[in-house]
């Protein structure tokens, strides 16, 4: 799969050369970060380097800490010690990436699964100090002697980086074998979308940068390269699911219509019938693309979208398998009652009287902290869901909101005590 890199150097993104020469500027369209992590997010996770921070001239932590609440980031540049590593995992990054100080007695003390050894390499030799001085270790026995430390390597071919000359496919095979169960990926000249595919295959993944930038690579043909079917059409069925993983229906994608839905962050499709389909052309029920997800095998793959109302299916009901329950529909509909409910209703007297909604709140919660039975606990716990659902609906908040504070949450290594405040 392609990882999508983003490098930042003064607080804009830049591409180098060779690890020299500086190639986009600060007036091009690639300047602010931001918006090309809100499009990047589409293929999974994304590479973010700090290189002032590796270069030791500087750093963009609180801009690279805005880019964690809006994708899953490998962050790396200037990790070179125990306290950094850890700010970086408490912040949220999906991955951290050590270069130099990727050494067993730092990596022991994080979690493996959350590491990726970065490797440079020139000719297969490992290189140092901003790719000018060769170690004379190979690259293969560095990965040897870390693949039991790490949960993934990136390995950068630095004659290759930055030239849009095609990588150095037939070192790959060999370092994926020495890696073992580690995932590797590959950066450096990366330029093809054959590459990817055959990168893939190879159970590697590709770290793009400049290829995209400079159009040599459409994203959308990245996204799609990998993936492959075993139907005489050569359709690829196409799991569509809304924000919080329920199922809304089937659809079919060729790679075209894949290209289309990434470039244009739209549900759009291959409909056997009529060609490429937008959804919600006619009816108004669009979708916006967040997610495009392969399966296993590369003959399936997942969107993941963000659906208007009505719905999905063509019958009036939100999914082609009927409609929703639980807390997905009940903040479903609470975001229909944020804008529609009745004058005189309860729910709109709630939205409209932020001093009656703090008092249920407390009331409710304080009811659910005193129940033991079980009964009780569900029907007590469904009380304070429901104010917490008005609360959030008022707010303009999601339950995606609301859930992707839990996952950055949930990487945080370092945690509080935990007492209760005193007013509590």
């Amino acid at each position: 799969m392609i990882i999508p890199s983003i490098d930042i150097m003064g607080g804009q993104v830049v591409q180098l050369v060779g690890g020299k020469e500086e190639t986009l500027k600060k007036d091009t369209q690639y300047g602010n970060p931001l918006p090309l992590a809100e499009r990047f997010r589409l293929a999974g996770e994304i590479a973010v380097i700090d290189l002032d921070s590796a270069l030791g001239k500087g750093s963009n932590k609180d801009l690279i800490k805005s880019l964690l609440r809006v994708a899953d980031c490998r962050v790396g540049g200037g990790i070179r010690s125990l306290e950094v590593a850890m700010e970086w995992l408490d912040a949220g990054a999906k991955r951290i990436i050590i270069g130099t100080a990727a050494k067993p007695e730092l990596l022991k003390q994080l979690p493996r699964e959350r590491l990726i050894a970065a490797l440079d390499a020139y000719d297969g030799d490992v290189v140092v100090e901003g790719w000018t001085k060769k170690t004379g270790a190979s690259i293969v026995d560095r990965v040897r002697e870390l693949k039991d430390y790490v949960g993934g390597f990136l390995v950068t071919f630095v004659e290759k980086e930055g030239r849009m000359g095609g990588t150095n496919m037939d070192r790959v095979a060999e370092i994926v074998e020495a890696a073992g169960s580690a995932r590797v990926t590959i950066a450096g000249g990366v330029t093809t979308l054959e590459e990817l595919a055959q990168l893939d295959k190879l159970n590697a993944d590709a770290q793009v940068g400049m290829a995209i930038y400079t159009g040599r690579m459409d994203f959308g043909d990245a996204v799609a390269a990998p993936l492959t079917s075993d139907r005489p059409d050569g359709l690829i069925p196409t799991v569509v699911c809304d924000e919080n993983g329920v199922a809304l229906g089937l659809a079919y994608s060729s790679k075209e219509s894949i290209r289309e839905a990434v470039n244009k962050r739209a549900g759009i499709y291959q409909s056997r019938k009529r060609g490429l389909w937008v959804k919600g052309g006619s009816s108004g029920a669009t979708q916006e693309l967040l997610r495009v997800t392969p399966d296993c095998d590369r003959d399936a793959v997942r969107f993941i979208v963000r659906q208007n109302p009505p719905g999905y299916c063509h019958l009036p009901q939100w999914t082609c398998f009927g409609e929703t329950g639980g807390l997905t529909e009940l903040m479903r509909t609470m975001e229909e009652r944020r804008k529609n409910a009745p004058a005189g209703s309860y729910t709109r007297r709630l939205l409209n009287d932020a001093e009656l909604l703090k008092a249920k709140l407390t009331e409710e919660a304080g009811e659910l902290a005193s129940a033991t039975a079980k009964d009780d606990v569900a029907w007590e716990a469904a009380d304070v869901i429901y104010f917490t659902a008005v609360a959030m609906a008022r707010a303009g908040v999601t339950l995606a909101d609301v859930e992707r504070h839990l996952d950055l949450r949930a990487r945080k290594l370092t945690r509080r005590k935990g007492d209760a405040k005193p007013q509590a």
